[in-house]
């Protein structure tokens, strides 16, 4: 067995994980989990899913034991969590159900930054717009941007790998999307 307590720089690890990542599907899905809940908290297995599955791919964790699967990477992204120092937790409360880290706040620090940059340029007259739109109208604005969104990153992709089919692309920006 390899002696991993050896002096090795952060650096060179990072290099090594990074890729483990491209070409592991556990370690990619590993890595996924542990950054999204260094960035937010209370969410549910469903929700880990699904933002895991929009980052690496539908059916990341199987087709049939996914369940197994996803509690097998969740106790070596605790195992890494308690090792940083963080104390990983479920909350089972009615308005914040999901995994959650102690003592720590809802949303990163760093994304909650983004967020209140974001909410700063919002136009007050823009929203009082928004607010008279009905709700079908408003889902279907909000479907439109994504929509929209993702058509352009896909167009860049493809402009820069012209061999990738449409389909390629459009999952490409998604993975994009998902690792903002």
């Amino acid at each position: 067995m390899y002696n991993f307590k050896m002096k090795t720089s952060l650096t060179a690890w990072g290099v090594l994980l990074a890729d483990a990542i491209t070409r592991d599907r556990t370690t990619a899905r590993r890595a996924a989990l542990l950054h999204i809940l260094l960035q937010e908290r209370f969410l549910t297995r469903e929700q880990l899913i699904v933002r895991v599955e929009g980052e690496l791919g539908k059916s990341c964790f199987g087709d049939s034991a996914w369940i197994d699967t996803f509690y097998r990477d969740m106790q070596v992204v605790k195992r890494a969590l308690r090792a940083e120092g963080y104390q990983p937790a479920y909350s089972r409360k009615v308005r914040q159900t999901g995994y959650y880290l102690l003592n720590q706040p809802t949303i990163d620090f760093d994304l909650s930054a983004v967020l209140d940059g974001c909410v700063a340029e919002v136009n007050p007259s823009q929203l009082a717009i928004f607010r008279q739109l009905s709700f079908k109208q408003r889902f279907q604005q909000g479907c439109s941007i994504s929509n929209l969104a993702r058509q352009v990153v896909a167009n860049r992709i493809r402009q820069r790998n012209p061999q990738l089919s449409q389909l390629e692309a459009n999952r490409l920006a998604i993975q994009r999307k998902a690792q903002l």
